[in-house]
């Protein structure tokens, strides 16, 4: 058996579709090794090959000899085409994973992030020491309905609505809420300019906070296939979503409830003193476990 495969052999193994778990590894890191970097390749391979075989990363290591067949090599060579396109494999698979729940994703929404699934534990870490649940729940800028439909899983009692402006996204998350079997009250509306009669006990938001001169320090796949109105301010306002957000807040936010965002790992600080300046109080800033400020809760 060979222990290394040129990228000749590589081809002709795959054209003759006599290929084994091991050939078709190293085959698939070389083809993406131009859009991701090896370790993240191989991770890559195993997430798929899990997806599509049911193999383990353990079960791969232990039966590195067993042949693919010509249907499952065929839907690796599909799926390589897309990666190397820079189409993030969520979107790919059209689905991921996130807080132990499934979730359908498509270029209308953002894919949802570790440190979002870190906000969603802190939230419900919140509640289970004050043992008690909030009545209702707003989630500003929903997306995917990740956040809302995390905390409505588990928080079965409590009201929660899931705004955003962008109705295709809107389509995704009703669609993830009806997949998680919870009952979200969807908006399609602008927070920019937002009104109701309704008080709320927790307030929690994403909201688009990267700046225009970050773009460079991005990965191409996020900038190419993600959506822009999900991850972008200007460089005159970034904290423009957070000071709208905060003013809603001040006249729904029921006395002793919180507020919660996800924010630019730049711009803690800046939040800080904003949410100061407009009242809030008990303000924490908080690292995610890349050690970067990305988490806030205050209260009124």
């Amino acid at each position: 058996m060979l222990k290394y495969l040129n990228h000749r052999d590589a081809t002709l193994l795959l054209n003759l579709q006599l290929m084994n778990i091991k050939q078709l590894e190293e085959y698939f890191v070389e083809q993406v090794t131009s859009t991701y970097d090896i370790e993240e390749a191989r991770s890559l391979f195993y997430i798929i090959t899990e997806q599509l075989l049911g193999w383990g990363r353990s079960y791969i290591l232990m039966n590195s000899t067993r042949e693919v067949d010509a249907n499952q090599l065929n839907r690796y060579k599909d799926i390589l085409s897309e990666l190397r396109t820079g189409k993030p494999l969520q979107y790919i698979f059209a689905e991921t994973s996130f807080y132990g729940l499934k979730f359908k994703v498509s270029p209308a929404v953002l894919i949802p992030r570790p440190e979002t699934e870190e906000l969603v534990d802190w939230i419900l870490n919140t509640f289970t020491h004050q043992q008690s649940a909030p009545d209702k729940i707003l989630d500003i800028g929903t997306g995917s309905g990740c956040i809302a439909i995390s905390l409505k899983k588990h928080l079965d009692k409590t009201e929660v609505s899931a705004l955003d402006v962008s109705a295709d996204a809107l389509i995704i998350a009703q669609k993830n809420a009806a997949l998680n079997e919870v009952m979200i009250n969807f908006l399609n509306e602008d927070i920019l300019h937002f009104h109701n009669d309704e008080n709320y006990d927790l307030i929690v938001s994403n909201p688009p906070y990267v700046k225009e001169d970050e773009k460079p320090e991005m990965h191409q796949n996020v900038l190419d296939h993600e959506p822009h109105l999900a991850l972008f301010v200007t460089n005159e306002r970034p904290l423009l979503f957070y000071e709208t957000i905060a003013d809603f807040a001040t006249k729904h936010l029921r006395k002793g409830g919180n507020l919660f965002f996800e924010i630019n790992e730049y711009l803690g600080q800046e939040t800080v003193a904003m949410l100061k300046q407009k009242g809030f109080i008990d303000i924490i800033l908080r690292k995610d476990m890349q050690g970067k400020d990305r988490m806030i809760c205050c209260a009124l």
